[in-house]
């Protein structure tokens, strides 16, 4: 059963083994939603990720014939980490298996751990079933991503740490995929401050513990679909349910565009790298997800920065469009000389920059003379973007 005793059992484990991570005040996305914004800054956890506070204190915790058979974890990445570190670091052998489409990253620094990692074609869920297949074939130790007591405990340490760093604390919001990190902060929160409101976000592409908190029962998803690989998971814990049920104010979803955006602001604006799962929380806030904090203290726990490079220009590009950062126009035009300078010094004495320029001769149906501009604009929001528009139809130009 877990008990405030085990957590602060976890946190005196942890104290010489991970990194206790800042709280940093943001004082332009304060001003951008709202509300005083705090980051919980475990991107910058040791592996890149809470994952390894969980993983640390249950495998401090196994008995000498559970570490001598090795242990098996499964994992979309992150908490392969932890258990790699870990087991590393208490000579243990650990097998990690991992959904074959894991960012190259997270596999790479999973193996320089140590570990030996498995792919298992298909998404999380996929690899657990593996991870549980081989337990039962070899006797392996199985350490739990999320649904597991002491797993739980170590995660409950970023809520305690929380506590320590920031008073009057209105709300903390914690990404949610199997539910270990959610229920560790809020069952720490709560039994210490039960005024403190704790809320969960999880991608709208994958809301396993959103569906089941609000139907009263577990569920399995068909299938998940995210940028937020962390936080990709199918089905909830069990413990995990039952904590989020009992401790946790509310779950809401975030699409993968305003994941995006959270991203870009991130970078941006506070020089911060985070992974899809760890910019959840702030996209909430961003997007008005998360009710009555105008004017309070709240806490994004950026849960990880283990994004994958390949991805983050398109994630970059992407926040540039939820943001107004940047557009796409098309105009219907006559083809004859001028049009194009015409077009451009619109856009320019309204302060966009041209990226790109396609220009094409119109279909079948359209007048002969016609053609089509498809221009690429940087721009500064939204407001920004509506001006060019405006300013293109008052001179006669047709947006399409």
């Amino acid at each position: 059963m877990l008990t405030l005793d085990k957590v602060y059992h976890a946190q005196y484990v942890l104290k010489d083994a991970i990194r206790q991570t800042d709280v940093i005040h943001s004082p332009v996305l304060s001003k951008e939603c709202g509300c005083e914004v705090y980051l919980k800054t475990e991107n910058l956890q040791l592996t890149g990720s809470f994952k390894v506070r969980g993983a640390y204190f249950k495998i401090s915790q196994l008995n000498e014939d559970e570490k001598k058979k090795g242990v098996i974890a499964c994992s979309a990445g992150n908490h392969a980490q932890g258990v790699a570190l870990a087991s590393k670091k208490f000579g243990i052998k650990a097998k990690i298996c991992m959904p074959d489409g894991a960012p190259l990253s997270k596999v790479e620094a999973t193996k320089s751990y140590g570990a030996e990692v498995i792919l298992v074609p298909g998404v999380y869920d996929d690899a657990h079933n593996e991870a549980e297949r081989l337990k039962e074939k070899y006797g392996y130790t199985f350490i739990h991503p999320f649904d597991d007591e002491d797993v739980i405990a170590g995660q409950a340490t970023v809520g305690l740490e929380i506590l320590n760093q920031l008073e009057n604390v209105g709300a903390i919001v914690v990404p949610v995929g199997g539910g270990g990190l959610v229920s560790g902060v809020a069952f720490a929160v709560k039994s210490l401050n039960p005024s403190i409101k704790v809320y969960g976000v999880q991608s709208a592409g994958a809301p396993s513990m959103a569906n089941s908190v609000r139907d009263g029962k577990i569920e399995t998803l068909p299938s998940v679909s995210t940028i937020a690989d962390g936080i990709a998971v199918k089905e909830p814990g069990a413990n995990t349910f039952d904590l989020c049920n009992k401790y946790v104010d509310g779950i809401v979803t975030v699409s993968d565009d305003q994941v995006s955006a959270a991203i870009l602001a991130l970078i941006e604006k506070q020089k911060m790298i985070a992974e899809g799962a760890g910019a959840v929380a702030l996209a909430a806030v961003m997007f008005d997800k998360i009710p009555d904090i105008k004017g309070k203290k709240v806490v994004c726990l950026v849960s990880g920065g283990n994004i994958d490079v390949t991805i983050l220009s398109r994630v970059i590009n992407r926040g540039l469009l939820m943001s107004g950062r940047c557009c796409t126009l098309t105009i219907e035009l006559i083809d004859k000389p001028g049009q194009l300078v015409e077009v451009s010094s619109v856009i320019a004495s309204c302060g966009g920059n041209v990226t790109g320029v396609l220009h094409e001769r119109s279909n079948e149906g359209s007048d002969i003379n016609g053609c089509y501009l498809r221009i690429q604009i940087e721009t500064k929001n939204f407001e920004h973007i509506n001006k060019i528009k405006n300013e293109l139809k008052a001179r006669g130009f047709k947006l399409i």
